[in-house]
């Protein structure tokens, strides 16, 4: 699911929270030249982890792609694990501008999930970005798996209460929470689906239709 802004996720949903504890951070450009060249190592770097993953794509062919050396692209990154990190905050970002300052609540939060999905069908780089890190950050050592851990526990949390709100529930009804894992399951399973076969899925009507049979069951 890739809507974080309230983000994926599933890729877009704006509910998780940023890697704590980071000791480093991106290089600030002065001119604007070198902020264009900041951000184009960024986009680079996004379709690169996006085809390749984060082991497989390499500085070499980031740098070479934007026409610098590897020690040029380590001048604003200090690092290929915080070039990664700097591309995903960049995808949360975009994210959160797209759902303006107040995160919604209740049916409406679960109706920007339908949103979401419907967006992501527009973005197909952000999706692939988002379905292959998240599947491997769950490896050893993996530089983005604080960042996915964190992102999912933000956006159970927000799953959960919206639900709680729609359905009236008590807010210790585990059902809540339950309910707020299937609909993040679901979302990402289906950008997988799609990314795979897009003419054979529909991420909006099945979102939907997910979200509505939920919150029959439980109303029930």
């Amino acid at each position: 699911m890739t809507d974080q802004s309230v983000g994926g996720s599933p890729s877009g949903t704006a509910g998780g929270s940023r890697p704590r504890g980071r000791a480093a951070a991106p290089r600030v450009p002065r001119s604007p030249e070198a902020r264009r060249r900041q951000q184009d190592i960024l986009r680079i770097a996004m379709d690169a982890f996006a085809a390749r993953g984060y082991n497989n794509a390499s500085l070499a062919e980031i740098a070479d792609r934007v026409g610098l050396t590897q020690a040029g692209v380590l001048h604003y990154f200090r690092s290929k694990s915080l070039l990664l990190t700097s591309v995903l905050e960049l995808r949360d970002e975009t994210d959160i501008e797209q759902l303006g300052t107040e995160r919604p609540h209740g049916l409406e939060f679960l109706r920007h999930l339908v949103d979401t999905a419907r967006r992501n069908a527009e973005r197909e780089g952000i999706v692939r970005l988002y379905a292959v890190l998240s599947a491997e950050s769950v490896t050893d050592d993996h530089p983005a798996q604080v960042y996915f851990r964190d992102r999912y526990a933000g956006l159970r949390a927000f799953v959960t209460d919206a639900v709680t709100e729609a359905c009236g529930l008590d807010a210790s009804d585990i059902r809540a929470r339950t309910a707020a894992n299937a609909v993040i399951a679901v979302m990402d399973g289906l950008q997988v689906q799609w990314l795979l076969e897009p003419g054979a899925v529909d991420m909006t009507a099945s979102t939907g239709l997910v979200i509505d049979s939920i919150l029959a069951g439980l109303r029930r």
